[in-house]
């Protein structure tokens, strides 16, 4: 399947853009101990956007693989994770902050740093965001792709350092239009004491259109209504 599209994300580095339905994104970790978040908006209308509670709630987990999908706060599929080598990426540990970042790898700043500055999740956020017509108001939880955080009996939560070797892929199909912004920064809770960023290459192909034997749409009973949905809805679009 030939690419209609790719870019490699450097360490530190930000991406948002436009993704019709009915494409893959495929993430590739180039290096091991990879961590990228994102969201995801539904590009047509902005205010329908990725609904993590109800993500969760629905398919009765606290990580995501393969099988699992992305709904929306309109009870619609914005994306399907149609491939995962990892088995587990993190739902739960949000971004990284400017206060955080300097705490835990030193202050630095643009001014004196250039390019090698230690940007953090939120002001990447913050950027696409802008860039999109959104603002800080339209922050949201976010998928930490790569990463496997696990919550122990106690409640703790519990960060795997070598979950993501060099090479690892996870792979999502897109339900709707959607708006994906991209933050390639540490996972809040990764505890190691240098900026753990590595490269992380994207590309979007052509996906095939989903059968009644489609393993995301069969996945959870509550998959199968959310997939309802977002047909219904591009049905009445014509």
């Amino acid at each position: 399947m030939a690419n209609s599209w790719s870019t490699t994300i450097l360490p530190g580095g930000k991406w948002s853009g436009t993704i019709g339905k009915g494409k893959l994104i495929r993430f590739t970790a180039l290096e091991a101990g990879a961590n990228v978040a994102i969201q995801l908006f539904h590009a047509k209308d902005v205010t329908e956007r990725y609904n993590m509670p109800d993500t969760l709630k629905a398919q009765h987990t606290a990580h995501l693989t393969r099988g699992n999908v992305l709904m929306s706060d309109n009870g619609r599929v914005l994306a399907s994770i149609v491939e995962d080598s990892l088995g587990w990426h993190d739902p739960l540990s949000g971004y990284s902050s400017r206060a955080a970042t300097d705490a835990k790898y030193g202050a630095t700043r643009f001014q004196e740093h250039r390019n090698e500055w230690l940007r953090s999740g939120q002001e990447n956020f913050a950027v696409e965001l802008v860039r999109s017509g959104l603002s800080m108001r339209d922050m949201m939880p976010v998928v930490n792709l790569f990463s496997k955080v696990a919550v122990d009996l106690a409640g703790d939560m519990h960060y795997e350092v070598n979950h993501c070797p060099a090479g690892a892929t996870v792979t999502l199909r897109t339900e709707l239009d959607t708006l994906l912004l991209i933050s390639n920064t540490p996972n809040p809770l990764d505890p190691r004491s240098e900026y753990p960023a590595v490269p992380v290459r994207i590309e979007v192909l052509e996906a095939e259109p989903v059968g009644e034997d489609d393993y995301c749409l069969n996945y959870r009973p509550e998959n199968r209504r959310a997939f309802e949905n977002t047909w219904d809805y591009h049905l009445l679009l014509g």
